[in-house]
């Protein structure tokens, strides 16, 4: 994505010598006519302020929550430069040389990609080995361009902070790939059976309208979105909006005037303070950016890049054609491949276990390498493939080796080896899991272990808690055994298992992964029906969303309500790198004050400051983690009212 859509800068003479000679001028072209020209003054920067608000989104989400939706801008001035590109070609020669427009997105795409996966996986394997889950089908599909088909296949989600994967910023650059795979065939055949240039930008509108609708009604509120935001065909918007630009622009009469509103810079400059809007309200998992808003941040990014067609006449063109603006547009391909690895690894590296947004000395480091790796890839591996060509590059590698100072040459070539084979290695070595992932399983294998039939005192207690002297002069004070408790949860649970287990013996846990509010309610229900709640209820369901997903706080009152007033309740609040989790606690904190039987545990404290008693992901306890994870329950249940 991010591509320059200009000639190379200096293509070799050889080559240049058997091109044909050039045709005569064409009138606009005489005329000085903006559409004949290789370079729209302005695309570097809007290109700079997209890459931007990705970087500042990923590296301070709270600071521009909107800010994805610079890969949409990405995506609008992508579609207009690669038709304008492909319309000028048309003109000029009545056809479209496929095979040399391919290489030439070859050349811009695959060097860039091919340094930053090998330099990502080589850093993370002697970083942070956990980086690499999932390495072989990421690495799969970012050297073939599928990434966002095979990470939806996979199950992954681009959502889960828990668990970010390594290469995550390929997943636009394979649906950018696959509309440049498609679209030059697709506009041979558009401008061959449709007649007019109206006629083709309104089947273009057509298509960019369908899949605006396709991704709205495929999203569905409480349901991880990441099938509608990684689609090819639900994504496909920004680049069907930057096509139909590129059609209005070159259907105009020549010598027709662009609207007043794009030549005084008034729309474009509007548009652009209206995205910025939008970049800071919109948070990712707001309904409306999935029916809408994504759309509208479309189209105004091609209102931005049609009032770049003026000319530098217009004050928004200057503004944006800086040459700092220049200098990162021209660079936003690789800032956008190196930011999310790099701040991956740096965090890992740095401040292990504290996130990668731990206050900002990180994400600093981080952006401050990003800018350097992309500046180091544009001159020394990009430009001279687009300006030479592979072969001819590889021909100068192989003659530096061979000259007669070969000793930086070799070098460079055989750390460039070295570090192929270390990818190689790593990815075939990746481990299966997480090690948060490890110890939920392992808490799991607990769980099924210690499952048996319950002795009978239990049962009885669990069928009327209460009701005898014993067990009555039992829940007045805090439970020492765990025949008295009933634990259910998600993940978190499972994994603390092991210590709980330990620390209350005979406790009854029910904990999986992925659990939610909304299924708190059928799980405890199932058991109060079959006499196998116990006086003391332990309730954490809170990791996977909080409170975000409609009826949540309903569904955790249900619970509460079927449990009764005569058990006694603890409530384990939420502990994540998600920007809902303090506001999640808190209403926690509310429902609890709301009856007396109920208390909450306050396991986000206890962590919060200590990230050695969590894994990379922030939210699963490491082993000496789980026990201050049972020291937590343990206070709770002390702090319990007497039954």
């Amino acid at each position: 994505m991010l591509l320059e859509d200009r000639a190379p800068v200096a293509p070799d003479r050889a080559r240049a010598a058997r091109r044909p000679p050039a045709r005569p001028a064409t009138h606009r072209q005489r005329t000085g006519d903006p559409r004949d020209n290789a370079r729209i003054a302005g695309l570097d920067g809007l290109r700079s302020l997209a890459v931007l608000a990705v970087v500042v989104h990923h590296a301070w989400p709270g600071v521009l929550p909107g800010g994805f939706l610079g890969v949409d801008v990405f995506f609008v001035v992508s579609g207009f430069l690669i038709t304008t590109l492909l319309l000028r070609e048309m003109g000029r020669d009545r056809r479209i040389r496929l095979p040399e427009f391919w290489r030439r997105r070859a050349r811009r795409l695959l060097p860039a990609l091919a340094v930053v996966v090998v330099v990502s996986v080589v850093a993370a394997r002697f970083v942070e080995p956990d980086l690499l889950v999932g390495a072989g089908w990421q690495v799969l599909g970012a050297s073939t361009f599928s990434y966002n088909w095979l990470a939806v296949a996979g199950g992954s989600s681009y959502f889960d902070q828990t668990a970010p994967h390594l290469l995550t910023p390929f997943w636009s650059l394979a649906i950018e790939e696959q509309f440049y795979l498609a679209w030059p065939v697709l506009l041979v055949a558009l401008v061959v059976l449709v007649p007019t240039w109206r006629a083709r930008l309104l089947v273009v509108l057509g298509a960019a309208v369908t899949s605006a609708v396709a991704m709205a009604v495929r999203y569905q509120p409480g349901e991880d979105p990441t099938r509608v935001y990684y689609g090819t065909d639900t994504h496909v918007v920004g680049l069907l909006l930057g096509v139909a630009g590129a059609f209005w622009w070159f259907g105009r009469r020549t010598g027709e005037p662009l609207p007043r509103a794009l030549r005084s810079g008034t729309a474009p400059v509007a548009a652009l303070a209206a995205l910025a809007v939008l970049m800071l309200v919109l948070q990712p998992d707001d309904p409306v950016v999935y029916r809408g808003g994504i759309v509208l941040g479309s189209a105004l990014a091609l209102v931005a890049v049609l009032g770049c067609t003026v000319g530098r006449d217009s004050g928004c063109v200057r503004m944006l054609d800086t040459r700092p603006a220049r200098w990162v547009g021209a660079r936003s391909y690789g800032i956008y491949l190196w930011h999310w690895p790099v701040l991956l690894v740096v965090a890992a590296g740095l401040a292990p276990g504290s996130g990668r947004a731990a206050g900002w000395a990180v994400p600093l480091v981080a952006v401050a390498a990003t800018v350097a790796l992309a500046a180091a890839s544009y001159r020394w591996v990009e430009t001279p493939v687009r300006r030479d060509g592979l072969r001819a590059t590889a021909r100068r590698a192989r003659d530096a080796v061979r000259g007669s100072r070969p000793t930086a040459a070799r070098a460079v070539v055989g750390a460039g080896c070295l570090a192929v084979v270390l990818a190689l290695v790593s990815v075939v070595g990746a481990p299966r899991v997480s090690q948060a992932q490890l110890s939920v399983e392992q808490g799991l294998a607990a769980v099924h272990a210690q499952e048996r039939p319950a002795g009978e005192a239990a049962a009885t207690a669990a069928r009327d808690p209460g009701t005898t002297e014993g067990e009555a002069s039992t829940a007045t004070a805090a439970p020492r055994s765990g025949d008295e408790i009933s634990a259910y949860g998600d993940s978190v649970l499972s994994g603390a298992a092991p210590a709980v287990l330990d620390r209350f013996e005979g406790i009854a846990i029910d904990a999986k992964p992925i659990r939610k509010w909304l299924d708190a309610p059928a799980i405890v229900r199932s058991d109060e029906r079959a006499g196998a709640l116990r006086p003391v209820v332990v309730l954490n369901f809170g990791t996977n969303g909080g409170f975000q997903f409609d009826g949540s706080e309903d569904a955790l009152r249900e619970t509460l309500d079927v449990i009764g007033p005569d058990r006694r309740v603890v409530l384990v609040d939420t502990v994540g790198v998600s920007r809902w989790v303090p506001a999640a606690n808190e209403r926690l904190g509310e429902i609890a004050a709301e009856r007396p039987n109920v208390v909450v545990a306050h396991w986000h404290a206890a962590v919060e400051g200590h990230p050695d008693l969590l894994h990379p992901d922030l939210t699963h306890p490491t082993v000496e983690g789980t026990g201050v994870y049972a020291d937590v329950l343990e206070d709770a249940l002390a702090a319990l009212p007497p039954g």
